[in-house]
C-alpha cells in the first residue's frame, strides 16, 4: 500500500473497515484480487462529506453535492474489473484510460492503480476543484484531471485502451467514444433505454466490429454536454 494512504483513517474509516468492504464485494462476485486490493487500500471516506463518512464503507451510493453521487462500491468494482480483466497478470494492465465524469474522484483513484495514464473529465467546476485537491492529497500523479466536456473536447487523434463513463448515454454508445478506442480496447458505460439503464462492456475488435456484453442494471446521472460553474 502507498505510504501516503496508510495515514488515512481510524475507527469507522480504518483499514479493517475497508477490508470488510472488500470481503463483502467478494461475496457479491468480484473476483479480481487487484480490484479488491484497490478497494481495500483507497480510503473512500475522504471522497464524501464529513457528515457521511461513517457510511463510506457501506455498499451504497452517497450524495457528494451538485446533484451527483459517489457510485456504489460494487458498481465501481464491477466496472473496473470489466476494464482490466483482459490482462490478469499485470499490475498496470492499461496504458491510457479515459474517464468521463470524475465526480468526487473515487473511481479516478481506483483507475490510477491500473493505468500508466488516466485522463479524466469533470464538467462541474466545484467537483473538479474538490477532486483535484483530494488527488493531490493522495499523491496520485498519473491522472490528468480536466474541467470540461469530454464529448466536445476530445481530439480525433487521441486513442485509449480503456474508457469508463460514470454517466449514462441515451439509447446507444456515442460514436465519438468508439472512435477514441484502440483496437482490442474496452469501453464500459451505462446506456439508457426505455427509462432503464444497463451497464455495457464494448470490446473493439476492428473499426467496424465490436463485442458488446451486458453487465447488469445500474443507475447513473445522464451523459450531457457542456460545463457548469
Amino acid at each position: 500500500m502507498n505510504n501516503r494512504l496508510q495515514n488515512f483513517g481510524i475507527g469507522m474509516t480504518s483499514l479493517r473497515t475497508r477490508e470488510r468492504l472488500a470481503e463483502r464485494l467478494t461475496e457479491q462476485g468480484i473476483v479480481d484480487v487487484r480490484v479488491l486490493e484497490a478497494i481495500r487500500d483507497i480510503p473512500r471516506h475522504i471522497f464524501v462529506e464529513e457528515a457521511l463518512q461513517s457510511r463510506a464503507y457501506e455498499d451504497l451510493s452517497l450524495p457528494i453535492g451538485n446533484h451527483q453521487t459517489i457510485s456504489q462500491p460494487l458498481v465501481v468494482a464491477k466496472m473496473t474489473e470489466a476494464l482490466i480483466c483482459k490482462d490478469k497478470l499485470n499490475s498496470k494492465p492499461l496504458k491510457r484510460v479515459l474517464e468521463i465524469g470524475a465526480g468526487c474522484g473515487y473511481q479516478t483513484a481506483i483507475l490510477s492503480r491500473f493505468a500508466l495514464k488516466v485522463k479524466s473529465y469533470e464538467r462541474i467546476k466545484p467537483l473538479y476543484d474538490r477532486t483535484r485537491s483530494i488527488l493531490k492529497k493522495l499523491n496520485i500523479k498519473n491522472v490528468e484531471l480536466i474541467y470540461g466536456d469530454c464529448l466536445s473536447d476530445l481530439k480525433e487523434y487521441e486513442k485509449f485502451d480503456g474508457i469508463l463513463s460514470a454517466a449514462a448515454a441515451p439509447e446507444k454508445i456515442p460514436d465519438t467514444l468508439i472512435k477514441s478506442l484502440e483496437i482490442e480496447g474496452r469501453l464500459v458505460l451505462p446506456v439508457e433505454h426505455n427509462k432503464k439503464q444497463n451497464l455495457q462492456l464494448l470490446i473493439k475488435k476492428t473499426d467496424t466490429i465490436f463485442d458488446i456484453n451486458d453487465l447488469g442494471e445500474v443507475f447513473f446521472v445522464p451523459l450531457v454536454r457542456g460545463t457548469r460553474e
